[in-house]
């Protein structure tokens, strides 16, 4: 990164800390402009380039002030999500699809969660649906045909909430460090969640699985970084790896990149298998990604990365091959397998795809159609693994 964008990203720092996030605010977008500007441009092209402001949707920004930074990290191209009503654009035809709340230490969330036909005395699996930003529990049932699944398969499905109070755009905290470690914050509260939900319905604790999407995707990672002993796999679509960032700004910085720390004093090492290695649980955690190489939100690089923090050193080769959607849409699967043989990683890299939920429906934002259907290949690797 050259020294101009070094010194807005110090400055960017300085006003937050200073409470100035107007200004702030406007330093991150010539910031994240500037990322494309190259080296050689004459420095009065370059200059009006960086005071360009960045265009993002009236829809995204924060609901309390367009000045609000803590964890304002926001994701754009996508419609406003689904009614909130339950059931819209899903009808199940049958189970139950019910609204809950859980509290841990001092964090209260509100969940939904859908309950198959016949679930009672059965040990059932459960998936945990994490969704990204400026979506909720129902948008994103909606767009990922979870429940549908659910209801042919036979498992629970649990959406936890994210409060607006907690994120202006819904956003969960995958970023902050007082919600990324085992024991505290969101990620604590969500395996609190998690545990009091299987016990209360007897479900299947060798079969509890995590998915999200982009923000909820990278939660999602941090879950089952913080938690291997609750989670049998983890599914990751659009998301960044655990651990990728320490604060909003290199939140935003990461996802424009895909290289944790660019440009930051003292943190100039990209993350790579070796220093993602570093960050691997004791205990590594099934993990499937689906990332689109046109995703324009999150770099398609951090899929990469969310495959080898989780590998390292202890899976094989990649198994690669190609392969084309029902609907055309071009696609390359990785494989790798663990030091017993079964799969340890999937990777979807989906061509001409951007940041949208792959195979999935219109009726909720942030989703693609085009294929190949994340959801039904989530399940198939979430339903071979058990803890």
């Amino acid at each position: 990164m050259n020294h101009t964008l070094q010194n807005l990203m110090r400055n960017a720092t300085q006003l937050t800390q200073a409470g100035r996030l107007n200004e702030a605010t406007q330093t991150i977008q010539r910031m994240l402009r500037g990322a494309s500007v190259p080296d050689g441009m004459p420095a009065a092209e370059k200059s009006r380039v960086l005071a360009e402001p960045l265009d993002v949707p009236a829809w995204a920004q924060p609901k309390t002030s367009p000045t609000v930074l803590d964890g304002c990290v926001f994701e754009v191209g996508a419609r406003e999500p689904a009614s909130a009503k339950a059931g819209v654009g899903t009808p199940l035809g049958a189970g139950e699809f019910n609204n809950g709340s859980h509290t841990h230490a001092v964090l209260t969330r509100r969940f939904k969660l859908y309950k198959p036909p016949g679930h009672v005395g059965r040990a059932l699996p459960l998936v945990v649906m994490l969704h990204g930003c400026t979506q909720n529990p129902d948008d994103f049932a909606a767009g990922t045909g979870m429940n549908h699944r659910a209801l042919e398969q036979g498992f629970f499905v649990l959406y936890p909430e994210q409060a607006q109070d907690a994120n202006p755009s819904r956003c969960w905290n995958w970023f902050k460090p007082s919600d990324q470690t085992r024991g505290s914050g969101e990620a604590a509260m969500l395996a609190s969640m998690t545990l009091a939900v299987v016990q209360q319905h007897g479900m299947d604790t060798r079969r509890v699985f995590i998915a999200g999407l982009s923000a909820g995707g990278a939660m999602a990672a941090v879950m089952a970084g913080a938690y291997p002993e609750i989670f049998a796999a983890v599914g990751v679509h659009s998301g960044l790896p655990s651990g990728a960032a320490s604060n909003m700004a290199e939140a935003l910085m990461v996802m424009k990149s895909g290289e944790a720390g660019i440009g930051l004093p003292g943190r100039r090492r990209p993350l790579n298998a070796t220093t993602s290695a570093q960050m691997r649980p004791q205990t590594a955690v099934p993990t499937i990604v689906f990332h689109g190489d046109l995703d324009q939100t999150v770099h398609p690089r951090n899929g990469e990365q969310v495959i080898a923090a989780v590998a390292g050193r202890v899976a094989t080769g990649a198994q690669v091959e190609q392969g084309v959607s029902a609907h055309g849409r071009r696609y390359t699967r990785s494989t790798q397998r663990g030091d017993h043989g079964r799969v340890l990683t999937e990777h979807w890299l989906v061509h001409g795809a951007g940041h949208a939920w792959s195979g999935g429906s219109a009726e909720g934002s942030y989703t693609d159609g085009m294929g190949p259907d994340a959801t039904r290949e989530m399940l198939r690797f979430f339903l071979s693994q058990q803890v």
